[in-house]
């Protein structure tokens, strides 16, 4: 129903508009039409009212007289009317047309005036007369009828008028099929709509037409572009659900046993050691809601971020200084290349934990004796850029797209004690201040990750 007024809107409104359109372009062109008969007619009087006032001047009025006739019978000029008056306004002279007779000249005067009128009595027709006092006194008079013109005018009206119901007839109709084609992608996206706030699936798609640089078409992408997205957003809450009830499972279930064991034995120390493991499954259970939480945060753009110039070297350091003792452990050498200080305006939290996560995922997937190598430098287009590069196992092709999902772990890092949130968190903290993380790997032959952050006034 309201796809229907829609279209009988936008149908009438083309047609208001068509009609009026073609009302004004037919009107100018009428007036154009008939100010340029009118001019004509208005040349021709005038300009053989000088002729013959030429003729009057050098040769008399009987050379005048025989002038006139011999032009009227001949057809030489167009049917005039040619009168002469004496200096008692008594006529000299006068030719008349045949047919002219109704005309009431008794309007025309004999004052020397530009255009006068003299209507016609018994039909709609004007003489238009034009006057010039000659040397002598007298009164030269030329006048013509506006009858061919009137005549020529009522067919123009009515072969304009014939076309211009013809015109309207195919506007209204062309506005009909253009009005159709113009909103069947928007009946289609209706359609699409409706289906699926039917079936709650968002598998269905609104056709599209390529990229033609319509508005219409430019929406109907957009709106494709959109489910696309909606679907793969509900595809990774599933998937991330999933993990979220895997992954709590086993700490939950280890959290029943230990509370079990410790309620059977009835031994204190048993009861606290217990209680102690409770409270670190617990710990671990909510840094993982937390974390999930702050990525969702970042990933919506609602995470508060209270930003100050960060020196991101000196950062890395106090990093480094921090897993010192786990790279220790592990046999692993930490590097960090020398260089200028590099700082960006940002949060100093939330960058330190980026740059940990990164350090402790080196460390950690790195084998003993490796290293891993941490720099920072300007890029030339004015980002500040870390690499953390490590020598590690790597990772294998199929996995690399995947790491940066909530809650995904690689068959390889499964072994190694982890939530899987470390790299989605390191992407969405990047992402909230407006830069850039990539990794580079290849399996048995290490990983490289890049972070590109937009460099920020020491002095802001």
């Amino acid at each position: 129903m309201v796809r229907g007024r829609l279209g009988l809107r936008l149908s009438l409104w083309y047609a208001v508009v068509f009609v009026v359109s073609m009302v004004v372009l037919v009107g100018i062109t009428y007036w154009l039409l008939a100010s340029s008969l009118a001019r004509r007619d208005h040349d021709i009087i005038a300009a053989t009212l000088r002729e013959y006032a030429l003729r009057y001047e050098s040769d008399g009025l009987p050379a005048l007289e025989r002038a006139v006739e011999v032009e009227q019978r001949t057809g030489r000029r167009e049917r005039l009317f040619v009168r002469v008056l004496g200096r008692g306004a008594d006529v000299l002279f006068v030719s008349m047309p045949p047919g002219w007779a109704d005309f009431d000249i008794n309007q025309v005067g004999a004052d020397d005036q530009e255009v006068e009128r003299a209507p016609a009595r018994s039909r709609n027709a004007v003489l238009e007369v034009a006057s010039a006092r000659l040397i002598d006194g007298t009164i030269l008079q030329v006048g013509k009828s506006n009858e061919i013109r009137l005549a020529l005018l009522a067919q123009f009206r009515t072969v304009v008028g014939w076309v211009a119901v013809l015109a309207m007839f195919v506007g209204v109709v062309g506005g009909l099929l253009i009005t159709r084609s113009t909103l069947q992608p928007i009946n289609e996206l209706i359609q699409v709509v409706q289906e699926i706030i039917r079936t709650g699936r968002t598998h269905a798609r609104v056709p599209s037409r390529g990229p033609t640089g319509d508005t219409v078409d430019e929406l109907v992408r957009l709106v494709n572009t959109m489910l696309d997205r909606i679907t793969g957003l509900i595809q990774a809450m599933g998937e991330a659900l999933d993990n979220v009830a895997h992954d709590l499972r086993t700490p939950m279930a280890r959290l029943r046993g230990t509370a079990e064991r410790a309620l059977q034995s009835g031994d204190p120390a048993a009861a606290r050691d217990a209680l102690a493991d409770c409270l670190e499954e617990s710990e671990r259970i909510v840094s993982m809601l937390n974390t999930l939480m702050d990525i969702s945060e970042a990933e919506t753009g609602v995470l508060r971020l209270h930003r100050e110039p960060v020196d991101i070297r000196a950062l890395i350091d106090e990093v480094v200084e921090l897993y010192e003792d786990v790279a220790e452990v592990k046999h692993v050498t930490v590097t960090v290349d020398p260089g200028d200080p590099v700082v960006v305006n940002g949060a100093r939290d939330r960058l330190r934990q980026v740059f940990a996560n990164l350090l402790d995922n080196g460390i950690k997937y790195t084998g003993e004796h490796g290293s891993v190598n941490i720099s920072a430098t300007h890029s030339p287009d004015g980002q500040a850029v870390v690499t953390v590069g490590d020598t590690g196992p790597g990772i294998s092709a199929e996995d690399l797209p995947r790491i940066w999902d909530r809650l995904y772990r690689a068959d390889r890092s499964r072994t190694e004690r982890g939530l899987g949130l470390g790299l989605s968190l390191v992407k969405a903290y990047v992402q909230a201040h407006g830069g850039t993380v990539e990794a580079v790997s290849e399996a048995d032959r290490g990983s490289v990750f890049t972070v590109r952050l937009p460099v920020g006034d020491p002095a802001a």
